[in-house]
């Protein structure tokens, strides 16, 4: 589908948002989607499910090889269609508008607004405890995603930067834990003495292990929405993709075993913050605090890389005229979309104040990977039309072991939303009759978009 053009052809063209990322920004921005306060958190949850040290790392080695498969299937989508709007662009080019709308649509309601209110909840919590604030976590979270808000909307340079120094002290906090968590794993860690197979063990609880490990390393994906704000983006984009999910890939393995080392896969199974506890077994106050400092820049850096990238998607539905025009609106001096950024950043907030994050976070899961196994299939589209076309070389990055991978890829994604389905049946419910709702809108913003074309 065509943007709509509302203006004469004497009229200047409209603003297009300025590419001024490089290499190093466009990776933190993918290291920084994918890594946020649950790293430090969400292990205990994968020895809950699996008891041995070896079948601890092997889920999230396992996740580590899905990821990167992803980021191979992305890195040729970007590579194909640098276009703004990452998933969405790709949707709609493979002749799925509707899917492409109820994409933004969820990405809007759901999966992005929710999980930022979550962890803005989470950095607030901690930092409250850190500096012993007298304010309430919302009023705490919202004062950081409006300072944000304002940051992205001054252009994407500062918000590059700022993303680029909290992935930076992300990046030095994990590393820190790790050296500081293996000291304390060698002189005074349990050893991990569960056997190679626990009687509870099976492919089912392996599965139900997978889940947690899987959402953790989502988020890479994000960064495709700033395509046209990457310089070179056809060889920095998929460069960014692969560099960054390897990179968090080993900080995720070698967290994992400081904590199954550290406290053993039973240890680990009953603690709900294991980074803390390591951290104040080793150090004392002194160590629980740093680890609180450290959730706080992780929380931070996801807040940071969320409103930076996904505003984008609004910006692209509004360029297609399934939006409000507003949206498509790129300030002359900052040249970035910030009625959009602005949009995501209130409403975040308005889901904040609500206390229903936690529930919304809920629908996030099923939503996500959906759209992660219909996004790749995306893959068969493209090469397809560049077959015909006789330009089946005509992408320099293509996804290795093509169409095993992908394949495999795309019923991983649709297993979890299944095995999403079967354990949290009303919130998948939810998240679906959310998508559903979305039908509608997308038809009566078409026809709007169709009477606007005549009036013009």
């Amino acid at each position: 589908m065509n943007p709509v053009s509302f203006s004469q052809s004497s009229e200047p063209a409209p603003l297009r948002l300025a590419a001024k990322l490089g290499l190093f920004s466009t990776t933190m921005i993918v290291m920084g989607g994918i890594i946020g306060a649950g790293i430090f958190i969400n292990p205990y949850v994968v020895a809950q499910n699996v008891h041995s040290q070896r079948l601890i790392l092997l889920a999230w080695a396992a996740g580590g090889v899905i990821a990167l498969a992803g980021a191979f299937i992305y890195a040729e989508l970007a590579a194909r269609l640098p276009a703004v709007g990452g998933q969405y662009a790709y949707l709609r080019e493979a002749g799925y508008p509707a899917l492409a709308f109820l994409y933004g649509w969820v990405l809007l309601f759901v999966i992005q607004t929710g999980g930022m209110a979550a962890v803005a909840i989470i950095f607030a919590h901690y930092l409250r405890e850190l500096c012993h604030l007298q304010f309430s976590d919302a009023l705490v979270a919202s004062l950081a995603l409006g300072l944000f808000t304002i940051v992205n909307c001054l252009g994407i340079r500062p918000g590059g930067a700022v993303q680029s120094a909290l992935m930076s002290l992300n990046i030095a906090a994990l590393t820190a834990f790790i050296a500081g968590g293996a000291w304390f794993a060698f002189h005074g860690g349990q050893p991990a003495i569960a056997p190679v197979m626990h009687p509870k063990d099976s492919v089912f609880s392996f599965g139900a292990a997978m889940v947690p490990v899987l959402f953790a390393f989502a988020g890479w994906q994000t960064t495709n929405f700033i395509a046209e704000e990457v310089r070179d983006s056809k060889r920095n984009l998929p460069r960014s993709l692969v560099l960054g999910v390897c990179g968090v890939v080993v900080l995720y393995l070698c967290v994992n075993w400081v904590c199954v080392r550290a406290l053993g896969p039973a240890g680990l199974a009953s603690t709900t913050t294991p980074a803390s506890t390591i951290m104040h077994l080793a150090f004392g106050h002194t160590g629980e605090a740093l680890m609180a400092a450290a959730i706080v820049v992780s929380a931070l850096g996801f807040l940071s890389q969320s409103i930076l990238t996904a505003p984008r998607v609004y910006f692209a539905m509004a360029e297609d005229g399934l939006f409000f025009r507003s949206m498509a609106w790129v300030h002359p001096r900052t040249r970035v979309p910030v009625v959009a950024i602005a949009l995501q950043g209130v409403w975040t907030i308005v889901i904040t104040f609500s206390g229903r994050y936690d529930q919304i976070l809920s629908y996030v899961v099923s939503m996500d990977f959906l759209f992660f196994g219909l996004t790749a299939a995306c893959i068969f589209v493209f090469r397809r039309r560049a077959f015909r076309l006789a330009r089946s070389a005509e992408s320099g990055w293509r996804v290795p072991g093509h169409p095993v991978t992908t394949i495999a890829f795309i019923a991983v994604s649709g297993l979890v939303v299944l095995n999403t389905a079967y354990k949290f049946p009303l919130n998948t419910a939810i998240g679906f009759g959310i998508l559903t709702a979305g039908i509608p809108a997308y038809f009566l913003w078409r026809k709007f978009n169709r009477t606007a074309e005549r009036v013009s």
